[in-house]
């Protein structure tokens, strides 16, 4: 098995939330509305994930909805509280000075990826992103996988993804990617030591 290229999830895999963000907007409603609020908003956010419709209207829209007078601004601000662990950012460097293609491959809506993308400038960290907004296509589509792939031209069986999401790993394990779960709470040595696993050139 020879792995030249390992395509990265971002949330839970690259970076983490710097805040309760569930927590958080639960406070946007009254206490016995917090749980349907969340899902609610969460179901709002899906369209954007693959460039349909604009989040922030989505977002006002939910708020119209449960009488919130919390400002949309309020709201966005949650999905700028994340940080990347440099640890991983690292480990990425570190293959790709080896000649092994990183990519970034995460679902994300407009609104998020200017703040990853312009503003974070993570693109200085792969080799290629891939925003599902951009792409129109979410996972765990296979068809988003089937894109990036064509995109990186590379066989599917040289690809390694690395998601905390087990539906995304298994529609990557569909079109005949390897897949693994990983997740930032398993600590980066368990990355580490999964990387080493497939034959791949990081320092132990």
């Amino acid at each position: 098995m020879t792995i030249d290229a390992v395509l990265f999830d971002a949330d839970g895999v690259i970076q983490r939330p710097t805040v309760d963000w569930r927590a958080a907007l639960s406070g946007f409603v009254s206490p016995g509305d917090a749980e349907e609020f969340v899902l609610d908003l969460m179901t709002s956010e899906r369209p954007s994930l693959v460039g349909k419709g604009d989040f922030r209207d989505a977002v006002a829209e939910v708020l119209r909805r449960w009488h919130s007078e919390v400002p949309v601004e309020a709201v966005l601000d949650l999905w700028r509280r994340f940080e990347a662990e440099p640890v991983v950012v690292d480990l990425i460097q570190q293959l790709r000075a080896h000649g092994i293609g990183c990519h970034l491959a995460t679902n994300q809506q407009a609104y998020r990826r200017t703040i990853m993308h312009d503003e974070r400038h993570y693109g200085d960290w792969f080799d290629q992103t891939f925003y599902s907004c951009d792409l129109g296509l979410a996972k765990p589509d296979p068809a988003y996988f089937r894109t990036i792939l064509q995109a990186i031209d590379r066989p599917a069986t040289s690809v390694l993804f690395i998601d905390d999401n087990v539906a995304n790993v298994d529609g990557a394990r569909s079109v005949g990617l390897h897949a693994e779960v990983y997740d930032l709470a398993e600590g980066t040595d368990a990355l580490r030591s999964l990387l080493i696993r497939y034959g791949l050139p990081v320092s132990a």
